[in-house]
């Protein structure tokens, strides 16, 4: 494949945007090499500006649930453009979205809607400060909740030791307010809340984290965190942007049964359009201004495009009750596909997928939290990444992202990854 014209786009890009992109995984430095400039995409395809296709499986990060420029979503944009792009005053889709968000979500009694995931994260733990009076926030290794300063914390060599930075330009003073524990260790979350039961606002954890790969909760463990979250007035919240409308309806909380207090959404509820959301119990939303103490606002917050987006995304997703089977059993075709390709190799990998997402670590045992993660090869996946993007399938440019899986990917699609995995594999 040639790549002249993205590299000159990179080439100007550095001189104008720092790095280059504006998110650093776009730049590639996980793997290595320069990134691609995209064109145009329809169904489960790109192309970049040197014409160059590819089969998907990155979905703009996971919002693509029913691929590129699906007719609906195109269909309802173009339509409420036409009416006008932003008003910064209530408008109808709003409270359309909020009705599909609540039929999905019996936890989200009611929600506002802001313009990131990052933003639902931040005006989350805000409001689950103002109304339980602590200061405290309880997060586990591993889950990202975007960059806000209060989640850019990892912990120290202790269970028990307060947070440091994890990012320059976070005040030390903030940090410490920040706890991290490991993913799936109740010994963990039990010792740091006999410590600071009475200053823990809330627990926010990804239900399923996938921003370190992709691991799974232990059986019974999102139960624990409710159980003990209950027992001492804390705030349970469930960052749910990537897993909310992919993994099923409604989302993690559907498959575990385990209701949270607030709910941080974004991603596939926006069709593609920069969204995010945050609900829960009424008791607690009504403490948001103009109703409440605890202040938050967004100019953009509610955008026609995004809602009318949003909208038709999930009443397309809803519309098909075989939808989500339909996608659970692809994806395994190319999960299986896949792990047989590398175990024919001889390459050994760690498999983990749950309903259309999916991870491949180059490591031999399972990976189940951040630690395990940590030991997946991380030069090894560059090669294979880079061996799949030249035969034309792009895969997340890190070992610590996931894969998504659309309902615009055909069987061919799939067979066509399959074959191409088995060479990548012997590159590798």
């Amino acid at each position: 494949m040639k790549h002249d014209l993205s590299q000159k786009l990179f080439a100007e890009a550095q001189k104008l945007i720092p790095g280059g992109v504006n998110s650093p995984v776009r730049a590639f430095r996980g793997v290595g090499g320069e990134p691609f400039f995209v064109l145009r995409g329809k169904g489960s395809r790109i192309w970049d500006v040197d014409e160059n296709e590819y089969i998907d499986y990155v979905g703009s990060w996971g919002p693509l649930i029913l691929g590129h420029a699906p007719a609906s979503v195109v269909k309802a944009v173009t339509e409420t453009a036409r009416d006008g792009m932003s008003f910064g005053i209530p408008n109808p889709h709003e409270i359309r979205l909020a009705k599909l968000v609540r039929e999905a979500f019996p936890s989200i009694q009611k929600v506002r809607f802001v313009s990131s995931g990052t933003e639902a994260v931040m005006s989350a733990i805000r409001l689950a400060r103002g109304f339980t009076g602590r200061d405290m926030i309880l997060k586990f290794e591993g889950c990202y909740h975007g960059h806000g300063d209060s989640m850019l914390v990892k912990a120290g060599s202790g269970a028990l030791t307060l947070g440091q930075p994890d990012s320059a330009g976070v005040p030390a003073d903030l940090a410490k307010l920040t706890l991290t524990v490991p993913f799936n260790d109740r010994v963990a979350v039990e010792s740091m809340i006999a410590v600071h039961r009475n200053e823990i606002a809330a627990v926010i954890v990804e239900p399923i984290p996938a921003n370190a790969g992709l691991y799974l909760p232990k059986p019974g463990f999102l139960e624990f965190l409710r159980k003990i979250t209950a027992a001492h007035n804390i705030v349970l919240i469930f960052d749910e942007v990537i897993s909310g409308f992919r993994v099923a309806k409604g989302g993690v909380q559907e498959l575990c049964g385990v209701r949270p207090d607030l709910t941080c959404l974004g991603k596939i509820i926006g069709g593609g359009l920069p969204v995010g959301a945050f609900g829960g119990h009424a008791h607690i939303m009504d403490q948001l201004a103009p109703l409440g103490p605890v202040y938050q606002a967004g100019t953009l917050s509610g955008n026609p495009l995004a809602m009318a987006a949003g909208v038709a995304t999930l009443e397309a997703l809803f519309g098909d009750a075989d939808l989500y089977k339909k996608l659970n059993t692809i994806t395994a075709e190319l999960a299986v596909g896949v792990a047989a390709a590398a175990k024919e190799v001889g390459v050994g990998i760690a498999q983990n997928r749950i309903g259309s997402i999916f991870c491949n670590f180059f490591c031999e045992e399972p990976v189940t939290d951040y630690a395990s993660a940590k030991r997946s090869d991380t030069k090894r996946y560059a090669k294979f990444f880079h061996a799949m993007l030249e035969r034309g399938v792009y895969l997340a440019p890190s070992q610590f992202e996931v894969g998504f899986v659309s309902t615009a990917h055909t069987a061919a699609d799939i067979e066509q990854t399959i074959r191409t995995a088995k060479e990548a594999f012997r590159m590798v």
